[in-house]
């Protein structure tokens, strides 16, 4: 089992514990409080993705390697959603702030389950234009005509796979490299 997220109660700081509990399903065993019953659900984060079209750039796609990651994987741009807005409004400021891109248009692409992380992905596909100036979140990025973009088997690999299907493209994978043991 992997480490506990939070070893004290937000509401009465006694120690969290893995207990049992009967809940509308059945028992179900999660991280309580003993004290005084505060659950930590740990439900799935949600969070927003697109497929960045350059409606400026001859329809090229914008993949983007994260500051973060090691290795030379680029990906979709991603972000959390802030408190009060909608999906659209928020991967459309997570575009703009990440690429300085303005989205002229969204479209939903699908919503995809990313259990690794512990999130649900809601992606859309964005037609943009602009000059691109990365945000220090990102490292770099690299324009793909629609035909040579391949897709990674997880998460918003999936979504971009759903995104070249429904342009008539059939998409390409490639295999992850083993993630190193724990």
């Amino acid at each position: 089992m992997s480490p506990l997220p939070y070893k004290f109660c937000p509401q009465c700081a006694q120690p969290l514990q893995m207990l049992a509990a009967e809940e509308d399903g059945g028992s179900k065993t999660r991280l309580r409080c003993a004290g005084c019953g505060f659950t930590h659900w740990n439900n799935p984060t949600p969070v927003l993705a697109a497929v960045v079209e350059l409606a400026d750039q001859d329809g090229r796609l914008l993949l983007a390697r994260n500051a973060a990651w090691s290795g030379k994987m680029f990906g979709l741009i991603t972000g959390f959603m802030e408190a009060g807005e909608t999906p659209e409004g928020g991967i459309a400021r997570e575009v703009g702030e990440e690429t300085s891109l303005t989205v002229d248009a969204l479209e939903l692409i699908g919503v995809y389950d990313f259990q690794r992380m512990n999130q649900v992905i809601i992606a859309y596909h964005a037609l943009a234009r602009g000059e691109v100036k990365l945000s220090p979140e990102l490292a770099e990025y690299r324009l793909y005509r629609p035909d040579e973009v391949r897709c990674w088997p997880a998460g918003t690999g999936y979504a971009l796979a759903d995104w070249l299907r429904s342009r008539g493209h059939s998409p390409q994978f490639f295999d992850l490299p083993p993630r190193p043991a724990a």
